[in-house]
């Protein structure tokens, strides 16, 4: 038999609800059961992975410390992820036994909580352990205390042994009745794949700044009428352009926002523009696009946003200061 501890608290010194975890997991491990304890504070970035280790556990002990008010963060986030990533036909097969200590007020409410997240998931909750401690060095020197906690703990052990059944409770037909409309059918090893993606910060951080992207390139859509951001700037490049006689040069613009870069190709009063890769540019500069709309709608200059550090330049210096020739946005360098 394997018993998983899913400790909720914040791991500090005479927290009871520790005290209760360790008396209770000296007993499981004498009388041969595999004990695997889980500190959710220390796997605050992979929480949301952490319903994986449910596959092959007999029982869970979910146990919280009620400080204030309520179970804590760290504890409704695996109850999060166990309802978005956790296997449900697994956890059907599970029983789960609340353990909620109290160092003010609120540990029966902490307890019934547990309970009913679990029956939601699918699970079988068992009798559990709550109580208020006002004191932790008298409560782990009262050796009735201690013995109810072991005997209670024999409770559980025969409850997951023997299969105890219990009668069926509303809360399951919450369950089928709340997420009928929202589920995904994933297989388990799907599932996994996915809890795996929600943990990895740098997969979320990338996600997060694609999609800022994406409702950044929609809006300058909806401004410009449905003309892209790539075919706008363009567009007000050829509005500004000013002819020069004696002067050609290409230049490379890397813009963060756009994924291709700009080559601009000067020769006397011939432009070209297009987005693409060219050997041996002029010049190359680099520049986010809210900088390159601020030379746009002449707010500044590329000499200033060079000068100023927001722009990134490579190449001959009096090409560079060209652009400001070439182009005219309204503001002189």
């Amino acid at each position: 038999m394997k018993i998983n501890i899913y400790y909720g608290g914040r791991g500090i010194v005479g927290d009871p609800t520790i005290s209760v975890l360790n008396r209770m997991q000296s007993v499981l491990e004498d009388i041969n059961v595999r004990v695997q304890r889980f500190h959710l504070y220390e796997e605050k970035r992979n929480i949301t992975a952490l319903p994986n280790t449910l596959n092959d556990a007999d029982g869970v002990i979910l146990a919280s410390t009620v400080e204030w008010h309520g179970i804590g963060g760290y504890m409704y986030e695996f109850l999060d992820a166990c309802w978005l990533y956790g296997n449900k036909e697994r956890i059907s097969q599970i029983y789960m036994c609340p353990v909620v200590m109290s160092t003010t007020y609120g540990e029966r409410e902490g307890k019934l909580d547990l309970t009913k997240a679990w029956e939601i998931l699918g699970g079988k909750p068992c009798s559990g352990i709550c109580g208020y401690v006002k004191d932790s060095v008298s409560f782990e020197l009262n050796q009735s205390y201690m013995t109810l906690i072991e005997k209670k703990t024999e409770n559980i052990y025969r409850t997951i042994s023997q299969k105890t059944v219990s009668l069926p409770a509303s809360n399951q037909a919450v369950r089928q009745m709340v997420s009928a409309a929202p589920t995904i059918d994933l297989t388990p090893q799907e599932s996994e794949q996915l809890s795996k993606y929600a943990s990895d910060e740098n997969y979320i951080q990338t996600q997060k700044e694609d999609i800022r992207e994406l409702a950044s390139r929609f809006r300058t859509l909806l401004d410009n009428d449905g003309v892209s951001p790539e075919e706008q700037l363009i567009s007000d490049l050829r509005k500004h352009f000013r002819p020069q006689k004696n002067f050609s040069a290409i230049y490379k613009m890397i813009i963060k926002e756009i994924h291709n870069p700009l080559i601009i190709d000067v020769s006397d009063d011939r432009l070209d523009l297009r987005y693409g890769t060219i050997e041996n540019p002029s010049v190359v500069c680099k520049l986010e696009s809210d900088r390159l709309n601020d030379i746009l709608a002449g707010r500044m200059t590329f000499l200033k946003a060079f000068m100023d550090g927001d722009m990134k330049s490579k190449g001959d210096f009096k090409t560079l200061r060209m652009l400001d020739t070439i182009f005219d946005f309204g503001m002189s360098s």
